[in-house]
């Protein structure tokens, strides 16, 4: 899975990458009630202008990503200087408001996730395996603070194919709700050709006490 990612990055097999803001990201975000000023976590974010939306609309970004040809090609079309530091096992660069962290999205701890305070997942779930999405979504649940929001963006698809991955809705609730309260926001129309259906979440991190 790890070298397959980084292989089509090189490799230019980036199919998934959208060339503009994604609707969906658009028309629920506002609907959150996300504080301003939140940063907010985007795992496995390739170099998606998502980002630069979320940055926009007062949001500082951390986004993680594991193949550096995303994050290099991210800043390079993007505008402003590029400041680089390292946090181990992480190299990282921060344009703008927007920092990526080029490494495992599952080597990054609390620690490093203190200011966290929103989430958004477009194509982080959607790109892994059914054996690993677990691990994902109780690693995601311990880098979220209680009460903080996110956005998930899932999709299924008439093959079994992948990524990305057709995730059910019953997986979407067996997956999150042990740690979040999950609300169904919508589901958009299949896509013609490829039958890709997209689905839309919101999702708030319980309490300890729920």
């Amino acid at each position: 899975m790890t070298q397959d990612w980084r292989d089509r990055w090189r490799e230019g097999r980036i199919g998934f990458h959208r060339e503009d803001t994604h609707p969906t990201l658009v028309r629920f975000w506002p609907q959150l009630g996300v504080k301003p000023g939140a940063k907010v976590l985007v795992p496995l974010c390739g170099k998606s202008l998502d980002m630069r939306w979320l940055a926009r609309h007062d949001h500082p970004v951390l986004g993680i990503e594991l193949a550096e040809q995303a994050i290099e090609q991210f800043v390079a079309e993007g505008r402003g200087a590029v400041s680089r530091y390292q946090q181990e096992p992480f190299a990282i660069c921060r344009q703008g408001s927007v920092e990526l962290w080029c490494g495992d999205f599952f080597h990054f701890h609390i620690e490093q996730a203190a200011e966290i305070g929103a989430f958004y997942d477009r194509a982080a779930l959607i790109a892994l395996p059914p054996a690993t999405r677990q691990r994902y979504a109780f690693h995601l649940a311990q880098l979220i603070p209680p009460g903080a929001k996110g956005l998930l963006i899932t999709l299924t698809r008439p093959d079994a194919g992948g990524p990305p991955y057709s995730v059910a809705a019953d997986e979407v609730v067996e997956l999150f709700e042990p740690n979040f309260e999950i609300t169904h926001l919508d589901d958009g129309d299949p896509e013609p050709g490829s039958g890709f259906r997209e689905s839309a979440w919101a999702l708030v991190r319980r309490g300890p006490n729920h």
